[in-house]
């Protein structure tokens, strides 16, 4: 950036000092409002891609959590066939751990961008009772493995929420963006308006545009503990007797 500055700087300089006497400046085009529609362009261009991929981050958190939902109610919902002991016993630790991520779990993402040690081992728990239980019937034999498998469905689900529970936009695009503002508005602002009324309500209306574009990235950027954060709706929805 420093090196492509110099270069532009210097070449103005030196075709400054070597223009002949007679030249008149004001026989070229002004490429002023040309450089500032270009840089809006690319900024437009730079805000939209940012925008698009805190989205798509946000959505891929919510599918996760949606994800991790299915797979438990379909372990508490197989279950059904194995012996009461057993059946009663998946069943609460499914509850239990649901319990947990939608209370104490959910808090610790929001306020510290993690997941909780007490989660982990609570699916450990459901895990090795699953796993653990040897089937006595071929009904029972035929229903084992699709529970392992949503019990490992499961466990990939609480792994990509731990992945997506922090900020993913990396601080060299926020200084992109916010570098990329002060530009924009600074050339509107000092080149482009006449201090009339129309044109300082437009200018202000477009800082506030872009501020709040700002905004609305930063807020999907972290997409459990933010304004519009994903939620665990997926889990209520599909446990009603699991309180939040």
């Amino acid at each position: 950036m420093l090196a492509a500055c110099a270069v532009v700087v210097i070449i103005t300089l030196v075709r400054h000092r070597r223009a002949a006497e007679d030249e008149d400046p004001s026989e070229t085009p002004d490429v002023i409002e040309y450089m500032t529609m270009w840089i809006g362009v690319v900024y437009a261009i730079v805000l939209g891609l940012a925008i698009a991929g805190v989205w798509e981050g946000r959505s891929a958190a919510q599918e996760n959590v949606r994800a991790e939902a299915v797979a438990l109610h379909e372990v508490s919902e197989r279950v059904r066939v194995y012996p009461a002991e057993i059946r009663d016993r998946i069943r609460d630790d499914v509850n239990a751990y649901v319990g947990h991520v939608v209370t104490t779990e959910w808090r610790t993402m929001a306020d510290h961008g993690r997941l909780t040690d007490e989660g982990t081992e609570l699916l450990d728990r459901l895990r090795r009772d699953v796993t653990d239980y040897e089937p006595r019937t071929d009904f029972e034999a035929q229903a084992y493995q699709p529970l392992v498998d949503q019990v490992a469905a499961a466990d990939q689900a609480r792994s990509a929420r731990a992945e997506s529970t922090g900020a993913t936009m990396p601080g060299v695009v926020w200084f992109g963006l916010v570098t990329g503002a002060v530009i924009t508005i600074g050339m509107i602002f000092a080149l482009q308006i006449r201090r009339t009324r129309r044109e300082l309500i437009l200018a202000g209306l477009f800082s506030a545009l872009i501020a709040f574009l700002l905004f609305l990235i930063w807020d999907f950027d972290a997409p459990y503990s933010r304004g519009l954060a994903a939620t665990a709706e997926p889990f209520l929805r599909l446990f009603p007797d699991i309180k939040s």
